[in-house]
């Protein structure tokens, strides 16, 4: 009997589960089905960067890959039934829309049982429990109990998979043509990235890993967010020195599992005092400031710097992402929503559980113990992080001729404005106090 394997978040053969599940049976129809919501919610650089993944993905099948356009609920049944196929294997998918899709595609199956075997993650969303069963809201407890419960092994190698397509394929989808270089895509790609980061970065990552002048990152999050590769596969490679690595790939765990047990948090604030409180700025200047913000134009260096990293790569150093949030939030006063929605539509490994909490803890109404006085001094944080201002000469030409950390105040530099840099848009000492004031008022309800 042959079975469907469902493609989702699982572009890769090694260490897949679900591919050995249905592999058991017999023939394996690879299906990839072109969601036209989910694609439809991806900017143009995560569209080109999946059509990129998946026509590698179809290589190593042999130009295998059947894909299909439309709802996942009319698709999968049609290919099931065509393939006359005895299950369709899947990942796990614990986001909430994938959940309620494949609660669709489940029901449409009937009597055709859709396996789920494995998930994008080493230990899925939900499995990780306080000892009465509740979920944790803070990273440092999860992690810990994350540890303690441990892992599976990778799975073994398929071997020779007879790969069969019953009905015609219908392409990949055609997205916009983008004007920047995206890294390589693919299962192959990321286990080069991999072994080149082991080999060569993973030694520093804990030193290096806040300097975005500098490549300390393993510049892996687009293959786990596409599933290039897993989770698994790199903690596996671990070694007692490689604690803080560990604890990175855990933050993306922590933050699956949040989402799943608040699945509206995709929106709203984890406290939802926060939503009820701030003092937002509004109207034309909101619309003013957001433009400055995501055009890389508030007169702050490193701030800019990032937002144009965003622009010109699909991607941006981690510690300038909280850099530029805490500036849109508590410099700006605008909701971290707007700029979640921006960096979802940009980033090529946006990751709606990340991007959403990874806001929410900058904002200071996520998953955090103490988030009361976290405000990012823009300044600070560019001569701490980008000491030498090569950062920020790379993606803001206007400032490449002011030398060293000078970079990061041109007000103070003699002829600092002479290549049409815009002077800062807000006293961030002020803007600072105004957000102290607001968190205060909420701490007190």
């Amino acid at each position: 009997m042959a079975s469907v394997l469902w493609f989702r978040r699982d572009l890769r053969l090694r260490d897949n589960p679900a591919l050995l599940a249905a592999a058991e049976s017999g023939p394996v129809v690879p299906l990839f089905v072109v969601d036209p919501v989910l694609w439809e919610r991806a900017g143009a650089v995560r569209q080109n960067y999946l059509v990129a993944s998946l026509r590698s993905l179809g290589a190593s099948l042999g130009r295998n890959l059947l894909l299909i356009h439309g709802r996942p609920e009319e698709v999968v049944p049609r290919i099931a039934k065509a393939a006359k196929a005895d299950a369709v294997h899947i990942a796990a998918d614990y986001s909430p829309y994938g959940q309620a899709r494949d609660a669709r595609v489940g029901t449409a199956l009937k009597k055709t049982p859709l396996v789920r075997t494995g998930s994008p993650y080493a230990v899925a969303p939900g499995r990780v429990t306080k000892a009465d069963g509740t979920a944790y809201r803070v990273y440092t407890p999860f992690f810990k109990a994350w540890l303690q419960h441990g892992w599976r092994a990778p799975a073994d190698d398929p071997g020779d998979v007879e790969w069969w397509m019953p009905v015609g394929c219908q392409g990949y989808p055609s997205p916009p043509e983008l004007d920047i270089a995206l890294p390589p895509a693919g299962e192959d790609a990321a286990w080069e990235r991999w072994e080149t980061f082991r080999a060569t970065g993973l030694a520093d990552y804990a030193e290096l890993r806040n300097r975005p002048d500098i490549a300390g990152t393993s510049s892996l999050s687009q293959y786990l967010r596409f599933g290039e590769i897993h989770p698994r596969s790199l903690l596996t490679d671990l070694g007692d020195a490689d604690e803080v690595f560990r604890k990175e790939i855990c933050w993306r765990e922590f933050y699956a599992d949040v989402l799943f047990h608040n699945p509206s948090s995709t929106t709203h604030s984890l406290d939802p005092r926060y939503d009820t409180i701030m003092r937002w700025t509004k109207g034309k200047q909101a619309r003013e400031f957001l433009e400055a913000w995501q055009t890389g134009m508030t007169g702050f260096p490193f701030v800019d710097a990032g937002m144009r990293q965003l622009r010109d790569e699909g991607w941006m150093h981690n510690r300038v992402r909280m850099v530029v949030a805490s500036f849109l939030v508590k410099d700006l006063h605008l909701p971290w929503q707007r700029g979640a929605e921006h960096f979802m539509h940009m980033l090529r490994d946006g990751d709606v559980a990340s991007n959403s909490h990874g806001w929410q803890w900058t904002a200071g109404c996520g998953t955090d113990a103490s988030p009361f006085y976290r405000v990012f001094n823009p300044i600070g944080q560019g001569e701490k992080f980008d000491p030498d201002g090569d950062y920020v000469r790379r993606y803001v030409p206007e400032l490449a001729h002011i030398p060293g950390s000078a970079v990061h105040q041109p007000w103070n530099w003699i002829d600092g404005y002479a290549h049409g840099y815009p002077e800062p848009i807000v006293d961030h000492a002020h803007e600072r106090q105004v957000a102290l004031a607001d968190f205060a008022a909420i701490k007190g309800r």
